[in-house]
């Protein structure tokens, strides 16, 4: 019965989502505080450069879309973390750090378990793609370990 575990999920997603509306949040990139236009201006420097040096990175898989498919896997997990994002944001979710992390790891980890099952970036012959694959994979690795934090923080603060 997929279909009734995947209502039962997001009926529980969009329930516990709700109650974080509730609150008035402070504007910044913690992970409860609100990621928007006015978030950015507050965000120091170094997080927005790492955050344009990680979307550049997924934006480079498109070079590769055509001929690898992990690049196919990273780029449609960006895409689709971007889509339930503004879904999200049409429904008049809170753009919170936390939801954003959250919504990384939901989406990213598919890609991210083909990057570190296949490894193309162990192959013998370097390539202009297996180089990408390892900064990809490191990029998204090293984002983990914030989007966990702020997922967890996010979760504990929901329930």
């Amino acid at each position: 019965m997929p279909n009734k575990r995947i209502f039962y999920f997001l009926s529980v997603f969009f329930a516990l989502i709700a109650n974080a509306n509730a609150v008035d949040y402070p504007k910044g990139h913690q992970a409860l505080e609100v990621f928007d236009a006015q978030g950015m201006e507050a965000t120091p420097q170094w997080v927005m450069f790492w955050i344009i040096f990680m979307v550049a990175n997924f934006a480079a898989g498109l070079f590769f879309i055509r001929r690898h498919p992990i690049a196919r896997w990273v780029v449609g997990s960006f895409i689709a973390g971007m889509l339930a994002l503004s879904i999200s944001e049409v429904l008049g979710i809170v753009q919170l750090s936390g939801f954003i992390a959250l919504l990384h790891l939901v989406f990213w980890s598919p890609a991210l378990y083909q990057l570190l099952t296949k490894r193309p970036f162990l192959t013998k012959k370097r390539t202009v793609f297996s180089i990408w694959s390892a900064v990809i994979t490191l990029v998204i690795l090293l984002s983990f370990v914030f989007d966990i934090r702020d997922s967890i923080i996010y979760l504990n603060h929901i329930f």
